[in-house]
C-alpha cells in the first residue's frame, strides 16, 4: 500500500466548506449554485427526516410527498432565510423547522398539492419502506429515532466516502478486504485470514488496517464539521451520535 493515502489533503487541519455553508448559499432560489447546494442537501439527509414523518404517523405515500413539500417549503416559507449559524446545528435546525412545516400541513388532503408538484429530491418509495421497516420497532419517540437515523445515516457516508477514496487509487479490493476491521478489534487470526485472502503478510495488513482505522475517523470528523457552527462543536456532536449507536 502507498505512503500517500488517498484524501491526505482533507486531513491537514483545513476546516473546508461545511454543510451549513451548503444550508446559507442555498438560501436564494434564483441561484444556480445555491441550487446545486439544496439538492446535496436534499439528497443527503431525506432519509432520516422521512424516517421521521413515518414514525409520527403518515402513511408511506403521506411521508413521501410530506418529505418533498418540506424541501420545497425550505425556500419557498423562507426558512432558509433563518438560519443563523450561531443558533445551532445543522441536524437541529431541519428538524424544527420539519415539524414547523408539519404543523401547517397536516390537515390538508392533497399531500402532493404540498410540494407543488416539485420533485427535488429522487425518493425510491419501495427502498425507502424496505429501509424504514428496518427501523426498531419499540416505542422510541420521533425525535430519537430521527436522531439515530441521522447518526446512520452519517456513518453511510462516511463509509461510502471511504469506499471512493480507495478507488480512486485503485484499492478496492483492499477495501472490501479490510472493512470488516472497522466493526471489531479483532483477534489475530483474523489478520493472519486476511494477509492469505490479499496475498499480503501479516503486517503490512496490520499497517493497512491501523491507515484504514485511521482515515475513517478523518472523514468521520470531516462528516461531523458538516453539520455544526464550528470546529469546536465537533467532539460533542460526535459523542453525542455515537451514544445514540451504543
Amino acid at each position: 500500500m502507498s505512503d500517500t493515502e488517498p484524501s491526505q489533503a482533507r486531513f491537514q487541519g483545513q476546516f473546508p466548506q461545511t454543510r451549513w455553508s451548503v444550508v446559507l448559499a442555498a438560501r436564494d432560489a434564483k441561484d444556480q449554485m445555491a441550487a446545486t447546494a439544496l439538492d446535496e442537501l436534499c439528497r443527503a439527509y431525506w432519509f432520516p427526516l422521512y424516517v421521521y414523518v413515518r414514525r409520527r404517523g403518515a402513511s408511506p405515500e403521506d411521508a413521501e410527498d410530506l418529505t418533498q413539500g418540506y424541501f420545497a417549503a425550505l425556500i419557498e416559507r423562507g426558512y432558509l432565510t433563518q438560519v443563523d449559524r450561531e443558533r445551532g446545528k445543522l441536524r437541529s435546525f431541519l428538524l424544527t423547522t420539519l415539524k414547523h412545516y408539519l404543523a401547517d400541513e397536516w390537515d390538508k388532503t392533497r399531500t402532493l398539492k404540498r410540494g407543488h408538484g416539485q420533485r427535488l429530491v429522487s425518493i425510491d418509495a419501495a427502498n425507502a419502506e424496505e429501509r424504514y421497516a428496518m427501523e426498531p420497532a419499540d416505542e422510541a419517540s420521533p425525535d430519537r429515532l430521527f436522531d439515530r437515523r441521522w447518526a446512520l445515516t452519517l456513518l453511510d457516508n462516511v463509509l461510502t466516502a471511504l469506499r471512493a477514496d480507495y478507488a480512486s487509487a485503485g484499492q478496492e479490493r483492499l477495501f472490501d478486504g479490510l472493512k470488516k476491521f472497522l466493526a471489531w478489534n479483532s483477534a489475530s487470526e483474523a489478520y493472519r485470514e486476511t494477509a492469505a485472502e490479499l496475498g499480503m503478510k501479516e503486517n503490512a495488513v496490520r499497517v493497512a488496517v491501523f491507515r484504514l482505522r485511521r482515515r475513517y475517523g478523518n472523514l468521520l470528523r470531516d462528516q461531523v464539521a458538516d453539520t455544526v457552527t464550528s470546529p469546536d462543536e465537533v467532539p460533542a456532536e460526535l459523542e453525542q451520535l455515537l451514544s445514540l449507536m451504543r
